[in-house]
């Protein structure tokens, strides 16, 4: 199966209509709390298979993303290769999300 790409836009307005969606944010903890979307839940992609254990719903809405892309599209093929049938990869990654001007959020 080819990972579906998402673009930046379309992901914000799934996320601010509260579609039952799933964000994953894949970087590594420095870069994730240099600046993260709202709504991203943190498994780095060092502890992916673990921090994915979590998730039971294996139909429900997930894309991951990262800096810019490539790491995602790594763990969205964990993703697929454990099942979950709707899985997309953030395209252009964070640096896409900022360069659109979207909200990012700092810790």
């Amino acid at each position: 199966m080819s990972i579906k790409q998402i673009a930046p836009d379309e992901l914000k307005i799934k996320l601010d209509n509260g579609e039952d969606i799933i964000f994953i944010d894949c970087r590594d903890r420095d870069e994730f709390e240099e600046g993260h979307i709202p709504q991203a839940q943190f498994i780095p992609l060092s502890d992916f298979e673990r921090g994915i254990a979590k998730i039971t719903n294996k139909n429900i809405e997930i894309v991951v993303g990262c800096r810019s892309g490539h790491r995602s599209m790594s763990a969205c093929e964990i993703l697929d290769a454990k099942g979950f049938t709707n899985v997309s990869n953030l395209s252009g990654g964070i640096l896409e999300w900022i360069e659109d001007g979207l909200e990012i959020i700092r810790e």
